[in-house]
């Protein structure tokens, strides 16, 4: 199998794990934000895979570039319930010691503001299971995890998950 095609099948496959992840713990799927993120396993890995990116997106000359933007969308066509997805923008995490590294990857969820405000209410009142606020300085986010599955997904609003596409 090529490397191209390798980051490719990483991707659908975080896709697909982060939508049935979403479904079961929100009841619904949501919209994309066109972040995807994946998470390098070993060293050659993230070698590989920044190489990928290197030819697929547009480069970056800012040090605290995060997510690059791909110079062609990836879509994911639908499968069974799961609806079409588009990414716009690929991140490539190096590899993490930390049990947050087991993850193979992430993709981030939008809703409105009115609609994430109860979200997060209702993550807040501990009634939403597998969801939880995602604990860092300066992030709005709630995080969706379950033991079963190897990604993790974010949602958010839309302005958020634009403005992590850069450190900050």
């Amino acid at each position: 199998m090529n490397c191209h095609q390798e980051l490719l099948n990483r991707i659908k496959h975080i896709n697909f794990v982060c939508q049935k992840l979403c479904k079961i713990t929100l009841g619904r799927y949501l919209k994309v934000s066109g972040n995807i993120g994946v998470f390098s396993q070993s060293v050659e890995e993230y070698k590989i895979f920044t190489k990928v990116r290197d030819e697929i997106t547009e480069p970056s000359t800012n040090p605290n570039q995060k997510y690059y933007h791909l110079y062609n969308p990836i879509i994911i066509p639908a499968e069974i319930d799961i609806p079409e997805t588009t990414y716009t923008h690929l991140y490539i995490r190096k590899l993490d010691s930390t049990p947050y590294g087991r993850y193979l990857g992430d993709v981030d969820f939008v809703l409105d503001s009115g609609e994430y405000i109860e979200l997060k209410n209702k993550v807040l009142s501990g009634t939403v299971k597998g969801a939880e606020i995602y604990d860092r300085p300066g992030w709005d986010t709630i995080q969706l995890t379950t033991p079963n599955f190897d990604c993790v997904a974010y949602v958010s609003t839309k302005e958020f998950a634009e403005k992590v596409r850069v450190k900050f």
